[in-house]
């Protein structure tokens, strides 16, 4: 650190096996997210005297779900074109260089797929389960915030999604790309999920959420996309075509969300009067 300024130059792998397959910093935070978010729930399902079988159940259909959607929705929302003729590096982690291929791993997985992947997931489990789908998504929404915040330290291991230029002489510069102080938003995000996580906590104890299935979703959705929203103004745009939009991308996909979450807060907030 000088002068108010981070030089973050982190190898994004930490070690590799056989020289082939490389393990990185950000599967790792995905990981400890994963692990730490469902540590969090089963201590819930446990309090409530739920089985913990049910959650290994339901952990698996969102995982699944989390997956093809962060996955999916980077492929269509931000590389459409790319994908569509390169279908095969859409479900395989590998790149075509000149006439063979390289493992890269999955580079490139959209939050907001993500979130709609695990939710199509909690979906079909409550289908199958017949448990509550309002219910089973508050749980989950608090383990949730927990794995986001880790994602994004995951991000800034890989010193990827960083942010616009300060313009003064503070921020990070990320050594790998350029020498330019630049925000840290994925600090800022990661910040911003675990206070989230920490709000959440705190309904769930106080039992505001007693005959009101829904009001942890609702607040989820608001508050992590009205925090999402906000830190895009300092963030770079990830693809070319975003440079003409009034709004990028990870914005015009958080209002949907934010929308969604401020009718399930009115209407179970209605429903319980």
């Amino acid at each position: 650190m000088k002068d108010g300024i981070i030089y973050w130059n982190v190898d994004p792998e930490i070690f590799t096996i056989l020289d082939t397959f490389p393990i990185r910093y950000y599967s790792l935070f995905w990981v400890l997210g994963i692990g730490l978010g469902y540590f969090i729930v089963k201590k819930i399902y446990q309090k409530e005297k739920i089985p913990v079988e049910h959650l290994d159940q339901l952990a698996m259909y969102i995982l699944i779900g989390a997956f093809l959607g962060m996955r999916l929705g980077h492929c269509f929302f931000y590389e459409p074109q790319y994908y569509l003729h390169n279908p095969l590096e859409i479900i395989l982690p590998i790149k075509k260089v000149g006439e063979s291929f390289e493992f890269i791993g999955f580079q490139g997985l959209a939050s907001h797929g993500g979130v709609f992947g695990a939710i199509i997931g909690i979906v079909l489990y409550s289908r199958k389960t017949n448990t509550n789908f309002l219910w089973v998504l508050d749980r989950v929404a608090i383990g949730g915030a927990v794995t986001a915040t880790f994602i994004r330290i995951g991000n800034l291991m890989n010193s990827e999604i960083y942010g616009k230029p300060t313009n003064g002489n503070w921020g990070f510069v990320f050594e790998r790309d350029d020498l330019i102080p630049r925000h840290p938003t994925q600090i800022y995000e990661a910040l911003s999920y675990f206070l989230i996580f920490g709000v959440l906590v705190l309904i769930y104890r106080l039992k505001k959420v007693e005959n009101k299935n829904g009001i942890l979703i609702g607040t989820l959705l608001i508050l992590l996309f009205t925090a999402r929203f906000v830190v895009e103004f300092f963030k770079e745009n990830q693809v070319g075509f975003e440079d003409s939009m009034a709004l990028n991308m990870g914005q015009i996909l958080s209002i949907p969300f934010i929308i969604l979450g401020l009718i399930i807060i009115y209407w179970r907030g209605k429903s319980s009067t």
